[in-house]
């Protein structure tokens, strides 16, 4: 299963719909956002993806009504961090604030998390993967980006937004990019 996953994205209109462009090109089964959408203009471009969305509301959500009344046309929006599984029996943990992974000992396979602006994917000494995706907004340093997840072979990359598609092919490692 390919998951797309972004993150920050501050009402960057522009960024967000070239996000839903990579992972459609990308061939995405569900995208995953850990929050900081911030305003409910921001979810209409959502409506372009070819599936659906798992979300959690960040620390910044300007709209939280808002925001929650309009991903309930694209997909599912939660308090974090929760859990979920996919189709393919992957376990994800999804937050915004990386505080909240701290000292955790739940049985998870894959740790989405934002907040920092700053693209990441490791493991940790239990082989579980944490990825952070990096601002989709690119507000902050100025390198917009989304992470991409093959859970057949749990290979993640960072994918920058403002450099061509043909980075959404075979996903080659799970250091950051």
């Amino acid at each position: 299963m390919l998951i797309g996953i972004f993150a920050d994205s501050h009402d960057h209109l522009d960024h967000i719909r070239r996000a839903v462009e990579v992972f459609n090109h990308a061939g995405c089964e569900l995208v995953v956002f850990a929050g900081d959408l911030v305003s409910s203009f921001a979810v209409p471009p959502l409506r372009a993806l070819n599936c659906k969305v798992i979300a959690c509301f960040g620390d910044n959500e300007g709209n939280k009504m808002g925001v929650a009344a309009g991903m309930k046309i694209v997909g599912t929006l939660g308090e974090p961090p929760f859990g979920f599984k996919t189709t393919d029996g992957k376990r994800f943990l999804l937050t915004h604030m990386d505080r909240s992974l701290r000292g955790l000992d739940g049985e998870f396979d894959v740790a989405i998390y934002a907040h920092t602006h700053k693209p990441s994917i490791t493991h940790d000494e239990l082989g579980r993967l944490f990825i952070n995706p990096g601002e989709t907004s690119g507000w902050s340093y100025g390198r917009p980006s989304v992470a991409l997840l093959d859970t057949a072979t749990m290979e993640a990359k960072i994918v920058w937004l403002n450099e061509g598609l043909e980075q959404t092919g075979a996903i080659a490692s799970c250091s950051q990019q």
